[in-house]
């Protein structure tokens, strides 16, 4: 029989009493080891409290019937916000090492075989950094219009001209600047340190570049349910865009791991009046395809805020290695002759 089955209750690694201890302290020992087991059971089963839940909720209602009366500059009735995506070279690469070279939003689908890089794909990302991407700006800046650049970092990081035409243009009061990542790259699926990691690395980055950490951010698609959280936390951001569920602004309420709930603003971006329907098998193959469906989008809004005395908004999406094209541009061109016409008039 071991020594420790002589003193009920004491666990193998509780040290023994001395042999000429008195009855109380076998009791006291005793009981002792009793009480600590006890708790340490008692602790086993105590059901922990419930893990705050810091996931974004779904608002399936919004402004419901009754959106409120927001008023634009100038008395507009419209606000149109072209975002300009600069994604080229930042994208999902063998050369970085990804495990592909990505053909997203290219000419055509990619067939090169996982771990070979795709040189059509990369040259179709090119033709948007070296041709696209400068008759888009001029486009904007030939009429004196504004838009937003929806950057990538390490896209600027590898185009210094283009950083510097970002900044020029930032400085006239042609663009503003909102962080579309560090790279072309899904948040949704990222661990929470990483993404966490790369936001700070990417408001590093574009202010390294740019001279001002950006106000705005914007994933590749779809956020995580931690983005627009990590984004309140990380602080400086004025807004993020990683929604598709209205066409006006809203604030939103972020739950932080303290305890407290953040106000935040989101500015409703749309993958539907977008030059990504220029893609493989999509619905646009001409400019007219885009002037006519982003046109109808225009006249349906603003007889809307017409009739209702209440301020509507558009969201137009913009990539240089599609809409850059010279058989696309004239569509865009267009459409921001009619844009400014009409805010000529006040509309």
């Amino acid at each position: 029989e071991s020594g420790c089955a002589r003193y009920v209750g004491l666990p193998a690694h509780h040290p023994m009493p001395p042999a000429a201890a008195s009855p109380l302290t076998l009791v006291a020992v005793a009981a002792a080891a009793a009480l600590t087991a006890f708790a340490l059971r008692r602790r086993q089963r105590r059901p922990k409290p419930p893990r705050r839940d810091l996931r974004p909720k779904r608002d399936l209602v919004g402004y419901g019937s009754a959106p409120p009366a927001f008023t634009w500059p100038n008395g507009a009735r419209l606000a149109v916000n072209f975002a300009i995506n600069i994604e080229e070279g930042s994208e999902p690469n063998v050369l970085d090492g990804d495990g592909v070279s990505t053909a997203a939003l290219c000419e055509c689908p990619s067939d090169a075989p996982p771990g070979v890089r795709d040189l059509a794909a990369e040259s179709m990302f090119e033709y948007g950094s070296r041709v696209g991407v400068w008759r888009v700006l001029r486009a904007f800046r030939s009429r004196g219009l504004p838009a937003t650049a929806f950057a990538c970092a390490l896209a600027l990081e590898r185009l210094s001209e283009l950083a510097a035409a970002v900044r020029a243009g930032v400085a006239d009061g042609l663009l503003d600047v909102c962080c579309h990542g560090y790279r072309w790259e899904d948040h949704a699926g990222m661990r929470e340190e990483e993404e966490k990691s790369r936001i700070a690395q990417a408001v590093a980055s574009l202010t390294a570049s740019l001279g001002a950490p950006p106000r705005g951010w914007y994933c590749r698609t779809a956020p995580s349910e931690s983005t627009r959280r990590l984004l309140v936390e990380h602080g400086g951001f004025l807004y993020d865009s990683d929604a598709y569920n209205d066409e006006l602004p809203y604030w939103t309420q972020v739950a932080l791991p303290d305890g407290r709930v953040a106000p935040h603003l989101v500015l409703p971006y749309t993958l539907c009046t977008n030059d990504s329907k220029f893609a493989p098998g999509r619905a646009f193959s001409t400019a007219q395809d885009f002037l006519s469906f982003c046109s109808a989008a225009v006249d349906q809004l603003l007889s809307e805020a017409e009739a209702t005395g209440q301020a509507r908004m558009l969201s137009v999406g913009l990539h240089p290695r599609l809409i850059g094209h010279p058989a696309r541009i004239q569509g865009l061109c267009a459409l921001l002759d009619r844009l400014d016409s009409l805010g000529r008039e006040g509309r």
